[in-house]
């Protein structure tokens, strides 16, 4: 069975403040995020994509956008995002670490 080590992964820096570290199997993906460039004055742009996805919310406090509702969630909360709905993250405390499932997998994720 395959283990994931985080001390012995590599994150891939998306962009400053932004870091995630992938596993997937053939139909379901997981991404670490660790953002640290809170707090954010504003949200991200909404963004969209065919892919459900959970995310579990492991460290931090931020607003989750889903469609029209904004939602305030702290540790161990947990939101889901259907195919389609646009969602955004607001971060408002220092660093945020979310745990993100999706299904299918993305494949533009997947460094080659």
């Amino acid at each position: 069975m395959p283990v994931y080590k985080e001390i012995s992964s590599v994150p891939e820096k998306i962009r400053d403040g932004f870091e995630r570290r992938i596993t997937h199997l053939d139909n379901l993906m997981m991404a670490v995020c660790d953002f640290t460039d809170g707090p954010m004055e504003h949200p991200e742009s909404p963004h969209s994509h065919p892919h459900e996805q959970i995310a579990y919310i492991a460290q931090g406090d931020l607003y989750f956008h889903v469609g029209e509702e904004k939602h305030h969630l702290v540790p161990g909360d947990i939101v889901t995002i259907p195919s389609g709905v646009p969602h955004c993250i607001q971060i408002l405390s220092e660093h945020v670490r979310l745990i993100d499932c999706f299904s299918p997998v993305r494949e533009e994720f997947i460094v080659k």
